[in-house]
């Protein structure tokens, strides 16, 4: 019992004696070890000459004066650090940044003044024709010009600029420009296509997979001119002066326009895109390709008509056709739509009438277009006062429009005969199952039972019917 009540309250420690004991053999050194005191500090300042001098990191007395110290670079001393040598892999990173940054500055640039110098070339045309061509501006004369020349002199020969407002930049390799303001004419788009040569790898890749994939067209350089006729509509594409008055006005200036002409598809095509143009076009499918005896040999005729061809292919437009040589790709008059119908709301005529020119490389042959890019714009006086053909080839232009229109008309009916049949079937499955849910289980049975029965017999006509 006081074994146990020692143990839970503590019985008194004996001293333990300060003598080692045979377990503490190995601590026998340290048993009588006085205790430490502590190191007295001097309140004395030390000399300078009692001072130790400092030494490099690493480096000691002994090394200090050792006949190769250790070198000693503080850590921002990259110089003392590392070596050209190390920046192998940022030189060449750099200065592939600096080559893709100047081939695109370079290719930007390149096709911004090829865009500029082949309008330039061809604005003197779209002024003549045109009251408004994009937002030209012209330098006015100085006084000192006026002084030296004359006033119409210095007039006639002010510099004409091109503008951004003229030209606009749609991307890197396509601008386009407007003109609108002449009889006949609503308005005209330009475009011009030029080479990505701000992404030479692009170029390359585009020109081999058209080497060697047949399906693949080449890049090529080129202008795409679209008219938009009026084809007595002015009424409704002219804006009115303001108000009702003027739109009165409008109306009553433009109830006899004479600028509708017959629709047709007719076009002069280069050999060269003629196969592709096919494809490409539904409108141009329409036509039969022919040669003519007047024309260059890589020029031929597409025409639904040949009193067409006799109509358009007059003596100025071959002379034009021969000068442009192989810049012109194809010169279209169309009231059909490039992609092929899908619903009868396309199939409404749209007339444009559009040319096509290949950019040379060399500004100087630009002026060679100059003729047919002039002669364009008449054309569509030419189809406004002459273009109306007897019955019998309007019948035939006509005939092909109607067949299409006629297999359009057939597929929207059965598609709309698809939906009633839809909607009647649906109609009968909710009274089904309105029917179904007023009945008990022993009558949905004998309902279920019926309508089996029903669809049996159905399924024995049919089978003796096809015997």
């Amino acid at each position: 019992m006081a074994d146990l009540y020692n143990r839970i309250f503590g019985a008194q420690k004996p001293i333990a004696s300060s003598a080692p004991s045979a377990d503490d053999a190995d601590f026998a050194d340290f048993a009588g070890a006085p205790d430490p005191s502590p190191a007295s500090v001097s309140p004395s300042t030390p000399s300078p000459a009692s001072a130790q001098p400092a030494f490099p990191t690493g480096g000691n007395a002994a090394s200090a004066g050792s006949a190769s110290p250790v070198t000693y670079t503080k850590w921002y001393r990259i110089w003392e650090r590392a070596s050209p040598k190390d920046f192998t892999t940022e030189a060449f990173v750099f200065l592939f940044i600096v080559i893709l940054v100047a081939v695109h500055l370079w290719g930007t640039r390149t096709n911004r003044r090829k865009a500029k110098t082949w309008l330039s070339t061809h604005l003197p045309v779209l002024e003549k024709e045109f009251a408004v061509v994009g937002t030209k501006v012209r330098k006015p004369p100085t006084l000192e010009d006026v002084q030296a020349s004359g006033l119409r002199k210095a007039a006639g020969e002010a510099e004409l600029e091109v503008p951004e407002e003229l030209l606009k930049e749609k991307t890197n390799n396509e601008y386009i420009t407007y003109a609108t303001g002449r009889q006949n004419v609503a308005f005209v788009d330009i475009k011009l296509s030029l080479f990505k040569r701000y992404n030479p790898l692009v170029v390359f890749g585009e020109s081999a997979l058209s080497f060697l994939f047949e399906s693949m067209l080449a890049p090529v350089e080129k202008v795409e001119v679209t008219l938009y006729p009026f084809d007595g509509k002015e009424a409704s594409l002219v804006p009115p002066p303001g108000g009702k008055q003027g739109q009165d006005l409008l109306e009553q200036r433009f109830k006899n326009s004479t600028s509708g002409y017959d629709g047709f598809v007719w076009a002069v095509v280069n050999k060269d895109v003629m196969k592709q143009l096919r494809d490409e076009r539904y409108d141009v499918s329409l036509t039969t390709t022919k040669d003519h005896s007047k024309l260059p040999n890589w020029a031929t005729v597409m025409s639904e008509s040949s009193e067409v061809t006799d109509f358009m292919l007059t003596a100025d437009l071959i002379k034009a056709v021969e000068e442009a040589g192989d810049q012109l790709e194809y010169l279209l008059v169309t009231d059909q739509p490039v992609d092929k119908p899908q619903k009868l709301d396309e199939t409404t005529p749209k007339k444009r009438i559009l040319l096509s020119l290949r950019l040379p490389s060399s500004p100087l042959a630009y002026t060679a277009s100059l003729p047919l890019f002039s002669l364009f714009f008449t054309l569509a006086d030419k189809l406004a006062s002459s273009a109306h053909f007897r019955p019998e080839v309007l019948r035939k232009i006509r005939q092909t429009r109607e067949d299409e229109i006629r297999k359009l008309r057939r597929v929207d009916e059965d598609e709309k005969a698809d939906e009633r049949s839809l909607k009647r079937d649906k109609e009968k499955k909710e009274k089904r199952d309105r029917e179904l849910g007023r009945l008990g289980a022993d009558e949905q049975r004998k309902y279920l039972e019926k309508e089996r029965e029903k669809e049996r017999k159905k399924s024995e006509k049919k089978m003796s019917r096809k015997a």
